[in-house]
């Protein structure tokens, strides 16, 4: 199991607490352009391939005592396109040396869209550009993911090309027990 923590921003400071915690991973949101990007995954190497300062206390006990020396081939770098700017510059967001995968915010790809918030979409011009994201990623020769909201529309999106879905999130799952728990004991 690979531990991967979306960060709040493209804060290097915010990003390199969670590697250093002992995240293998970093899911960036609101990447724009190939300038956010390059400091998005400097932030996640240490030097010469990035600029990641060291402090990885609890990363250690994953990693081991040789963690610094193996950690810029362990770290995964996931960029959130969730934008109209960001499709506009999908290639050379996903050419961005050291970048892994593309990573959808639905909602928010939504809303630059024109459309409310939400999860799951099945309109013309979202398909279209998730289809444009997966051909942007498979072109760069990294990975394409998205986040969904339901098991049948993450197997529908695997089906589309996407290499990695989430399927709901920790307090998505929490709610849905909750409410089904709710439920029983009422009726």
């Amino acid at each position: 199991m690979t531990p991967l923590v979306r960060v709040s921003w493209n804060d290097p400071a915010a990003i390199m607490k969670a590697l250093d915690a002992g995240a293998y991973g970093i899911i960036c949101p609101m990447i724009n352009s190939r300038a956010e990007c390059q400091a998005f995954v400097g932030a996640c190497r240490y030097a010469p391939r990035g600029y990641r300062s060291s402090g990885p206390t609890r990363a250690m006990f994953y990693g081991g005592a040789d963690y610094a020396a193996h950690a810029n081939d362990t770290m995964a770098t996931l960029a959130m396109i969730e934008t109209r700017e960001a499709l506009g510059k999908l290639d050379e967001i996903a050419a961005t040396p050291e970048l892994d995968a593309l990573y959808i915010g639905p909602s928010d790809l939504s809303i630059s869209l024109g459309l409310p918030p939400g999860l799951d979409r099945s309109e013309d011009m979202v398909l279209g550009a998730l289809r444009d994201i997966i051909a942007a990623a498979r072109r760069a020769g990294i990975k394409a993911c998205i986040h969904t909201g339901s098991t049948s529309y993450a197997k529908r999106m695997l089906g589309m090309g996407f290499d990695l879905v989430t399927v709901l999130s920790d307090i998505r799952l929490i709610t849905l027990a909750g409410a089904q728990a709710v439920r029983e004991m009422r009726g």
